[in-house]
This record gives C-alpha cells, sequence and structure tokens, in this order.
C-alpha cells in the first residue's frame, strides 16, 4: 500500500496529465456533494449528478491506467 501511495504521489508530482485529472475528480467529487446536500434535484440537476459520476468514473479509470502503466514500467 505505501508502495502504491509513493507511486501516485510521484504520478502527482510528475505528471501534468494525471495531476490534471486528480484535480477533475476533487472538483467534480465536490460538485457532487454540493448538488446531494440539496433537499430536492431539478431535472437538469438529476442529470448533471449522473454526468458527474460518469466523469469521475473516466477520471478514475484514465488514472488507474496510468498507475498500472508506471507500476509495470518500474518492474520492467
Amino acid at each position: 500500500m505505501a508502495d502504491l501511495e509513493s507511486l501516485i504521489a510521484r504520478l502527482s508530482a510528475e505528471n501534468p496529465e494525471f495531476r490534471q485529472l486528480q484535480e477533475e475528480h476533487a472538483r467534480y467529487e465536490q460538485e457532487l456533494k454540493d448538488l446531494n446536500s440539496r433537499g430536492f434535484l431539478t431535472a437538469d440537476q438529476q442529470w448533471r449528478v449522473s454526468e458527474l459520476k460518469k466523469l469521475k468514473l473516466m477520471g478514475k479509470d484514465q488514472m488507474e491506467s496510468m498507475v498500472r502503466h508506471a507500476r509495470d514500467a518500474a518492474h520492467a
């Protein structure tokens, strides 16, 4: 686990694309929290929640792919 955390920290420090994905993921998460804290969501807001979840998942998949690639490169 510590190896994974250090690899993620290194990618975040050295890879602008990875860092951007992390920042986007955090923004999407915050927007989701803001929307979900409301008592009632309009149809547009419900659509946005769905869209944010998809965007977060796509970004997470990209980050995980980059982590796997970096891990494989380190072990090669």
